[in-house]
């Protein structure tokens, strides 16, 4: 499948994605990130909502705090990885705004001062929880077509699903999920804005069915260890994502334990 690419975002400022909303780009970029996360600054009637802010960085909680010009009201949170909820604390003791997030936490010692459950809407948008890429995953839903996917739909790279805390399973059903809607723009949690987003899911799905379809040939009646999956079907991969093509095998192979189709024995996996 086909991913988007931009040039490096201008650092420190905001920059406009769609109507009545800002992105500031954090400084923290990786192959797992693209050019850092988005903190997306939304203008609301009573004041900015926040939507993720991102890493532990006093730099970027700087500019963020400098681009809002101190009228941040609400603080929403996609989930608790540390390159998205990294800069809570701060943003939260310096504005004092409330932080929304999924009501079931899953990351020990956060707790949100609002919990959201599927369907609830807070600051002008609707929660959507789509598990997968992480239990606490929710996706956040704007009247006008836009949908902020954080890290379930990214337009650069597919997203790493990594159990205990991804699940397969639940993924491939969010992206069934969103093939539902008709949002016309995602703003995901890294990388730039998907325009006409719909193909680009169906692809996505077809591209993780395709990844099963793999797997499911190389089990056989002799348990194989997950790296040896992974490079049988990544044979050209970047050895910076082995760990995470890794776990992204392991999550299919627990789908298909859960199953009946495949089995753990030792710390192989075989056919059922």
């Amino acid at each position: 499948m086909v991913f988007l690419t931009e040039p490096e975002p201008r650092r420190g400022v905001a920059l406009p994605v769609a109507p009545g909303v800002r992105r500031v780009v954090a400084r923290n970029p990786g192959p797992m990130t693209y050019w850092g996360t988005n903190t997306y600054l939304l203008d609301q009637p009573d004041g900015l909502a926040v939507l993720d802010p991102g890493p532990n960085d006093p730099a970027h909680v700087a500019d963020v705090l400098r681009e809002a010009g101190g009228s941040i009201r609400h603080i929403l949170l996609s989930h608790a990885h540390p390159d998205h909820v990294g800069a809570v604390a701060a943003l939260r003791e310096a504005t004092g705004a409330p932080v929304h997030a999924y009501a079931h936490a899953v990351l020990s010692g956060f707790v949100p001062d609002v919990g959201l459950e599927d369907g609830d809407e807070r600051a002008g948008l609707v929660a959507l929880h789509t598990p997968g890429h992480a239990a606490d995953h929710l996706c956040f839903a704007h009247p006008d077509g836009t949908l902020f996917t954080a890290d379930h739909v990214m337009s650069w790279s597919s997203s790493v699903v990594s159990p205990p805390g991804g699940d397969m399973a639940a993924y491939m059903s969010g992206l069934e999920r969103l093939l539902a809607r008709d949002d016309q723009l995602y703003l995901p949690g890294h990388g730039p804005p998907l325009q006409a987003p719909r193909p680009f899911v169906r692809d996505l799905l077809e591209h993780r069915r395709a990844r099963e379809a793999a797997v499911v040939s190389l089990l056989g009646e002799a348990p194989r260890p997950v790296h040896d999956f992974v490079g049988q079907i990544y044979p050209d991969l970047d050895p910076r994502l082995h760990a995470a093509a890794e776990r992204s095998v392991l999550a299919h192979l627990v789908k298909l334990g859960a199953e009946g189709r495949a089995a753990q024995a030792g710390d192989g996996w075989r056919r059922a």
